[in-house]
């Protein structure tokens, strides 16, 4: 799974799929959520790149993408939004996201 920042989001995520879950380490949701993006970064390894970006270390790309409450996991798909979850999500429905984005 990638740890998204500043320095290496455009390059990561410009490209292909990505599945981005912001999150920080106090949130209760936040690490519920986690075991499912772990499983989703297995499922779809080669096929898209899923990863994680601590809004308290890296407070702009938050800002950059609206991120108003936490876990808010975003698709992209060449760079766009394509789908956005809020709270806490089922697997089910992340792995119909990413796979409508690579259809």
């Amino acid at each position: 799974m990638t740890e998204f920042t500043e320095d290496n989001f455009s390059s990561t995520a410009a490209n292909g799929v990505a599945l981005v879950d912001f999150w920080a380490e106090w949130c209760g949701p936040c690490r519920a959520i986690t075991p499912v993006v772990e499983e989703l970064a297995n499922d779809y390894e080669g096929k898209a790149t899923i990863g994680k970006v601590n809004i308290d270390n890296e407070a702009g790309l938050a800002q950059k993408y609206s991120v108003q409450s936490i876990p808010t996991i975003v698709v992209l798909k060449d760079g766009e939004e394509v789908q956005r979850f809020v709270g806490i999500t089922s697997k089910d429905n992340l792995a119909s996201a990413l796979d409508a984005a690579l259809a």
